[in-house]
């Protein structure tokens, strides 16, 4: 029973992880308790989700996937250069 606690016989409360008061819900992202206070409201399509103030922090910024996966591209390209050229030393 991590997070709950019993209240005047009312069965167990769900508190919130970010500040310990009665969680309204999970949030979208990582599914964590949350109060009203600590989620935010967004816009995901045709629903509105809330989501943890700790998840609204860390954006919706694609920088970093973008960066990831033109780095794991050009490694590929790097690897087919480096394969071609001994190929060619090798002749």
């Amino acid at each position: 029973m991590t997070g709950q606690l019993l209240t005047a016989g009312d069965g167990p409360v769900v508190r919130c992880r970010l500040c310990g008061r009665p969680a309204a819900g999970p949030c979208a992202r990582c599914r964590v308790s949350v109060c009203g206070d600590c989620s935010v409201l967004t816009d995901g399509g045709a629903t509105t989700f809330a989501i943890c103030l700790t998840c609204a922090r860390g954006g919706t910024s694609l920088d970093r996937p973008w960066l990831s996966l033109l780095a794991w591209l050009g490694g590929i390209v790097l690897a087919i250069a480096a394969l071609a050229v001994a190929i060619v030393a090798l002749r």
